[in-house]
């Protein structure tokens, strides 16, 4: 009969005379139920290259980073692109890391297997060891990936060596009773294989004895041999049942939860209540709820009803609150954990209490150009905050922008946002099509040409000159192009003749970024921005210099006053 879950049992030992200073790190992790059925669990061990006080911070940081990331990563993302992904980006990270240490690096072999269902899949780096143990056949699952330099062996296509890495991926069907071992290359000429079998097989119900017998005779044999054996260390991983053999279901991609119905204000879901129905489209349903246990009022983000499972807005609907969760910037919108299990598929952000973007503009259409700018501002870095997480917002409008009462920007709408590709690839906006373009949507995603950072900056240089003069910057919107033909139609209008306390350096710099060519708009977002703060600084000290003048006046007055006043208590 099947079971339900996988399950394991797992070991380990180290050989070390100081925990402390060992080069290598390992750690297995099995999420509950929930998790497990989505993600499966993981098995890591890493070995830095490094001998000196790098080399335990690289192993543990990899080890950790790793584990953090790959739970953390969305739901709909098979396992080979969440690990991918994260190992890339982990790869990233420790390379840049190393640039600025003298000595040594952020440089180790790497080696994760993901249990998920019936299959194993592991992923490999550099010269870490996994074997795996079925029966009586004992075979190594990894490849060496070593450079011999002067009699010694350094690893290749190690984490953190270059700016980009070779991942070895092999997917394997399990069996019960199969049992892996991760070891380091240190074990290498210590033992062999008929070793390796007897010491395991000789008590399995003891994975953490069995490591330690694997550490005891390796560390004899190295004394034997002449040669340090002081850093060893071995983890098993047994599987001990495996779940029930099942066809993939749309459903268990989306965490097995079901679309919530069609909700009116006063209904009741998983212990929150409907407060109003901000918003209903094609795509999703925006709720305002309370929660009835704790009275804290968010806002519920869910899938239309009418949405099938195989839907492509559905497949990016979870990748939205994962989005959310990793920027952490005051001009973004949080996600609120829920203080239940969920029983359906949405999420909930913090409610901000204020209005749109448009709204604001409708109402305040005597503010200075000051103020319009700092609103101008704070959606920069709302912008560049995503952008520094590879976010791409593609959707950037007043309609999703809010003020709040204090006159702080939150960015809270992510219906067409994506990862950017970590290899560089960029996607066509294909899920934008689908939610449909605006006024200030970049004119390759009308054209169907590669899309990405600029993108945005287009968006929101249009956003912003909207906000500064309440008009368009092109007769023809781009939204409404045809073919490339048409680009040429598109003629820029100065924001000055809308609005004159712009200065001409600022409309400069919304030219540049509203270019209908991708290429020749700044290269980098922090450009514009700059452009933007400028006028800000030259307005404050004229503002300044008028103050001035004013406040040497109400000092002449007040010491008039004082004058008389002393004068009269004189005379008395």
């Amino acid at each position: 009969m099947g079971h339900a879950q996988l399950l394991i049992s797992y070991g380990q030992a180290f050989v070390a005379p100081d925990r402390r200073l060992h080069r290598s790190s390992m750690s297995v992790r099995f999420p509950d139920a929930p998790l497990l059925k989505v993600k499966g669990g993981c098995a890591v061990i890493s070995d830095s290259v490094s001998r000196n006080t790098l080399a335990k911070q690289a192993g543990d940081l990899s080890v950790r980073g790793f584990l953090a990331d790959y739970f953390s990563t969305p739901d709909h993302w098979d396992t080979k692109t969440s690990a991918t992904r994260v190992l890339r980006a982990l790869n990233s990270w420790c390379y840049s890391q190393s640039q600025h240490v003298k000595e040594g690096g952020f440089v180790s072999s790497m080696s994760v297997i993901v249990f998920r269902k019936r299959e194993a899949h592991l992923f490999h780096m550099g010269d870490t060891l996994v074997f795996r143990l079925r029966g009586a056949e004992f075979e190594q699952l990894t490849r060496d990936h070593t450079t011999d330099i002067g009699g010694y062996h350094y690893p290749s296509r190690a984490l953190g060596m270059d700016g980009s890495v070779d991942i070895d991926y092999t997917h394997l069907g399990l069996k019960q009773g199969d049992i892996f071992l991760f070891t380091t290359r240190a074990v290498r000429g210590t033992l062999l294989p008929s070793d390796y079998v007897r010491l395991i097989r000789q008590d399995v119900s003891d994975l953490d004895a069995a490591c330690e017998r694997l550490a005891s005779e390796a560390k004899q044999r190295a004394q034997e041999r002449g040669y340090g054996g002081d850093q060893f260390c071995f983890q098993l991983v047994r599987i001990d049942e495996l779940p029930e053999e099942s066809p993939d279901d749309p459903g268990l991609i989306y965490g097995d939860l079901p679309i919530p119905p069609e909700l009116a204000p006063g209904e009741r879901l998983d212990g929150l209540e409907i407060i109003d129905v901000l918003s209903r489209n094609a795509q999703s349903r925006v709720y305002r709820v309370r929660d009835v246990y704790t009275e804290r009022e968010m806002v519920m983000k869910a899938p239309s009803p009418e949405l099938s499972l195989r839907n492509a807005y559905l497949e990016h609907f979870l990748l939205q609150q994962w989005v959310v969760e990793r920027v952490n910037s005051p001009f973004v919108v949080k996600v609120v954990k829920p203080s239940r299990p969920r029983r359906y598929l949405y999420y909930l952000m913090q409610h901000v209490e204020g209005e749109t973007l448009r709204q604001w503009a409708e109402r305040h259409p005597q503010a200075s150009l000051v103020q319009r700018l700092d609103i101008a501002n704070q959606l920069g870095k709302a912008v560049q905050a995503l952008h520094h997480r590879d976010i791409i917002h593609q959707q950037i409008t007043p309609d999703n922008i809010l003020i709040d009462t204090h006159g702080q920007l939150i960015l809270n709408d992510f219906s067409a946002c994506h990862m950017r590709e970590v290899d560089g690839h960029r996607h066509s906006g294909e899920l934008l099509r689908q939610i449909g373009f605006n006024e200030h949507t970049a004119p390759e995603y009308a054209l169907g040409d590669s899309t990405g950072r600029r993108s945005d900056q287009y968006s929101l240089a249009s956003t912003v000159y909207w906000l500064l003069t309440g008009a368009l910057p092109y007769q023809l919107t781009p939204n409404k192009l045809r073919s490339h033909t048409d680009l040429e139609e598109l003629n820029y209008r100065s924001s000055r003749n809308h609005n004159p306390e712009i200065p001409p350096e600022l409309d400069d710099a919304l030219r540049r970024a509203l270019d209908p060519q991708r290429a020749l708009r700044f290269r980098r977002l922090s450009e514009f921005l700059h452009a933007l703060r400028r006028p800000l600084g030259r307005s404050g000290q004229r503002e300044a210099s008028l103050q001035e003048p004013r406040r040497h006046f109400w000092q002449g007055v007040a010491g008039v006053l004082l004058l008389l006043l002393v004068l009269s208590w004189l005379l008395r």
